[in-house]
């Protein structure tokens, strides 16, 4: 039934057929077999071989694939072999990352089974919440899961955390008898029970309205499934390289077959002359080199709390420059705190420390009585343990709670204060109480005082201030300044807090069974609580940790304004009050370009639903910004799949949240985003590191074997050759260079520009003057030595140890782009020493292995030899120290 809010509770069960006896149980079943279970459709997990397949879905691999093929079709079988095995090492070890990855992510999905209590033909029936219909009369207690989508019949105190749905963290009061208007948001239908929310507090009766995917629940599944999933950074710089590559390679064997065959080579000779060089210029070490690149970011960031899904998550969150962030459990603790006492004719007091642990104090600002202070805030302890049903106690060593959220953050600040609530209850015994309704708006407890009768209440302000006669000042009690009251209470809600006044006072009650509102007179004004869920303590740091690796964020909620402003301002997110908007506003604005011109500004948006977070991400990604969202609830799941990067909490996490995202933080600490932050920068430069050492070495290959044909020589390397060069000898290498370690300031560079493809102007350069380099000085060396009488064969051994040098010294000039090499340690990275002087070992152990050498077309070369070859390598090193040197001077970043 739609608006089922905007319509009274009789209207609704008419109109469904039901009654407050609820159905019969021949009509459930029909409606059963009717509608259908009332579950949402689970995403089926990835098979095995599905997720080994789908390391083939790239780019880079098609070339390769095609490669692979074109050397079958040759009988290269050989060079076929070496570009499969590649392949299949490659999805091997993607395979695992990602396998892992999801068995950790399942051993975080709950494994209960939902119930509800429903009524049939007026008995309770407790059923498996898949088998509710729509009609059904639900019953609701203290700590039920709400199984669907309910219009409120009846209700004793409800209270329900909608945090899932509205991310506001602090329950919400119902009313059965309230209609609302049709249009009101989520938060605003207090007659409303949703899917997968949590009772905190009393009981209730409602009729289900909606069940399954037709529930507030099941539209955001819907939103998360229709959404197709974003192309991550690393994808999209990889797709732009593959054409690139593509075009120079096919530029590149298109030249060399047209000299060929001017020259008079076969065409079969050609054909395999063109597949040696495409073997030479294309990359096949880059897909092994970077998954074990991002491998090693995966592990690394599991030590620091963040588990990896999907491999290429990880330089997604290095390339985002745009976090949006949810903020109930996600920048705050979900943990409603109080932070300010507004005592009468007095400074606000500031209550140290957040959450559930009763570890802080009272602060009194300079000049004030602290020993009066602290007496007055005792007396308003005294008052708010006393009318309390929450409880607060240490259990096996550690603290734990349950209960109304604000019941629980009063019996904390009267802990703070030495106020326990054993101690109170001993010494005022409990003789009745008006408990809270949402009608009343307050709770109120009668206790014995001696001989006297001592009331104690809670509630809001414009609901207590009849109530008094006079307010306990520091100096002691004075007539009731109720405009003074008021004025502090309108300024602790500006800053966002959440506002309880506190009274107490001796009454007479003749009959302690008949205490109720009339007894509430004449009582005394204690004070004003002001509580907030407050910022994580580490939040502000990692913030600011963003904002100087130049990424923007904004905080995105379904709570108040107000509220929300005061924890991004606390966070250093927002200054002004014009940096928020507001769900509806957005709403209200018809014109898209100016609806996203107001999400570029914001950086707090609040009363926000679903549907408009995935808006607000989308928009932001219009803009041209690599969005990363945050978030734990059910309401975060469409803007998490549709984010480049979508970032899950694990403890506080609901299941669908943790299914959408390509990321999970174990700690639930928005501070563990930094470090992923380092982490997926340091494994896209590894990236850039492999990319620029495979491809300029490639292309030295290339622009030396073009040379030697343009020159008139014999062709300079075989097929084979040419393979080895960059299978072994290279491949040994740039899996080694995966593996370095953080250069160091990470944090303090700005985001890449999201449209800067990975082959920028610094790369064009360096490879650029690099290959150019080794390609002369090889062509040039196979020059001399045939000029010398050299046989083609000594002379093809001697260029092609010419360029083995070569690469073993551009491996060390690619583990920084601006860093000097002289100032780079070998030993931090072991596996590239040792990956370095094995490539040389395996080379020149070759020369000596029979069988190997044959099919290599390799000869053993004196000592003398050897050493004049690396003597000219070496010169490449202090060519890119000075071009280094140039970069940095005159161009910095």
């Amino acid at each position: 039934m739609k608006n089922s809010h905007a319509l009274d509770a009789k209207t609704v069960l008419d109109g469904l057929q039901s009654s407050p006896a609820g159905l019969t149980r021949g009509e459930a079943k029909l409606r059963l077999e009717k509608y259908g279970p009332n579950t949402l459709p689970s995403a089926k997990p990835p098979t095995l071989l599905g997720m080994f397949l789908r390391q083939f879905l790239s780019p880079l691999i098609y070339v390769l694939l095609a490669a692979a093929v074109v050397s079958l079709v040759l009988a290269e079988f050989t060079d076929a072999g070496f570009i499969f095995g590649v392949l299949v090492l490659n999805a091997v070890i993607g395979t695992s990352q990602e396998a892992n990855a999801r068995r950790q992510a399942e051993a975080l999905k709950s494994l209960s089974v939902a119930k509800a209590m429903v009524q049939r033909e007026g008995d309770d029936i407790e059923l498996n919440a898949a088998e509710v219909v729509i009609g059904d009369i639900v019953l609701l207690e203290t700590g039920a899961k709400v199984p669907a989508d309910l219009r409120l019949v009846s209700s004793n105190n409800l209270e329900i955390d909608e945090s899932l749905l509205t991310g506001e963290s602090l329950a919400v009061a119902k009313d059965p008898a309230a209609v609302v208007e049709a249009q009101a948001a989520l938060g605003d239908r207090v007659n409303m029970a949703f899917a997968g929310t949590l009772v905190t507090r009393g009981r209730g009766l409602g009729v289900v309205v909606t069940a399954g995917l037709a529930t507030e629940l099941g539209a955001i599944a819907e939103l998360v499934n229709a959404r197709e999933s974003v192309l991550p950074p690393l994808l999209q710089r990889m797709e732009r390289f593959t054409k690139l590559i593509s075009i120079i390679v096919g530029v590149a064997c298109g030249v060399v077959a047209a000299v060929a065959l001017a020259k008079g080579h076969e065409l079969s000779e050609v054909f395999l002359l063109a597949v040696g060089l495409a073997v030479a210029a294309i990359p096949e070490g880059l897909p092994v080199a970077l998954t074990i690149a991002l491998a090693i970011a995966t592990s690394r960031m599991g030590k620091r709390n963040v588990i990896v899904r999907k491999l290429v998550a990880v330089e997604a969150l290095g390339s985002c420059t745009f976090i949006a962030s949810d903020k109930t459990g996600t920048l705050t603790l979900n943990q409603l705190t109080v932070k300010r006492l507004a005592l009468p004719s007095a400074p606000v007091l500031e209550i140290s420390g957040e959450g559930m642990n009763p570890e802080g104090e009272l602060i009194a600002p300079a000049g004030l009585d602290a020993l009066k202070a602290h007496a007055a805030a005792e007396r308003l302890s005294r008052a708010v343990t006393l009318c309390n049903e929450g409880f607060l106690g240490k259990r096996d060593g550690a603290w734990t709670h349950h209960g109304d959220a604000v019941d629980v953050s009063l019996l904390v600040l009267a802990h703070k204060l030495g106020i326990t609530r054993p101690a109170m209850e001993t010494a005022f015994a409990q003789l009745a109480e008006i408990p809270f309704e949402s009608e009343r708006q307050y709770a109120a407890t009668l206790h014995a005082s001696g001989e006297k009768r001592l009331a104690c209440v809670k509630g809001a302000l414009e609901k207590l201030l009849p109530m008094c006669a006079r307010m306990a000042t520091l100096e002691g009690e004075a007539p009731l300044d109720a405009p003074a009251i008021e004025q502090a209470a309108h300024e602790l809600a500006r800053a966002g807090y959440r506002v309880l006044a506190v009274c107490d006072g001796d009454v007479s009650v003749s009959d302690n069974a008949g205490f109720g509102p009339s007894h509430l007179t004449g009582l005394t004004f204690l004070g004003l609580v002001g509580t907030i869920d407050p910022a994580r303590p580490d939040a502000r740091a990692a913030i600011e940790a963003c904002h100087s690796a130049g990424i923007e964020v904004a905080m995105v909620t379904g709570d108040h304004p107000l509220t929300a402003f005061a924890i991004a301002r606390a966070l250093g997110l927002a200054s002004r009050e014009d940096q928020v908007i507001t769900g509806p506003a957005l709403r209200a604005e018809a014109d898209s370009a100016r609806r996203d011109a107001l999400i570029a500004k914001a950086r707090v948006f609040a009363r926000v639903e679903p549907a408009q977070k995935l808006e607000i991400v989308q928009a932001l990604q219009r803009a041209g910004h690599f969005v990363a969202v945050t978030g734990d609830g059910a309401n975060d799941a469409p803007a998490l799949k549709a984010a480049q990067v979508g970032v899950a909490m694990g403890k506080a996490g609901t299941d669908v949240a943790r299914e959408t995202a390509d990321m999970i933080l174990v700690d639930d600490n928005f501070a563990s985003i930094v470090a992923g932050i380092e982490e997926g920068r340091v494994a896209y430069a590894n990236v850039r590191k492999v990319i620029f050492m495979l491809f300029s070495t490639g292309m030295a290959t290339i622009l030396a074997f073009i040379s030697a044909l343009v020159l008139g020589l014999p062709m300079l390397f075989t097929a084979v050759q040419m393979l080895w060069l960059n299978l072994v000898t290279n491949g040994i290498q740039d899996v080694a260079l995966a593996f370095e370690p953080a250069e160091g300031g990470e944090l303090k560079r700005k985001p890449r520009p999201p449209k800067e493809p990975i082959f920028n102007r610094w790369m064009i350069e360096g490879c650029a003057i690099s290959a150019l380099w080794m390609g002369a000085w090889t062509v040039g060396v196979f020059w001399w030595a045939l000029q010398a009488g050299w046989s083609e064969a000594s002379a093809r051994n001697a260029a092609l140890l010419m360029l083995v040098l070569f690469q073993n010294v551009q491996v060390g000039n690619s583990r920084s782009e601006t860093r000097s090499g002289l100032w780079l340690n070998p030993f931090k990275n072991r596996f590239l020493l040792i990956g370095t002087i094995t490539a040389q070992c395996v080379h020149i152990g070759a020369m000596f292995v029979p069988g190997v050498n044959t099919v290599l077309g390799l000869q053993q070369v004196s000592v003398r030899e050897w050493l004049t070859l690396l003597a000219i390598a070496v010169s490449l090193f202090w060519l890119m120290e000075a071009y280094k040197f140039v970069r940095r001077r005159f161009y910095p970043e």
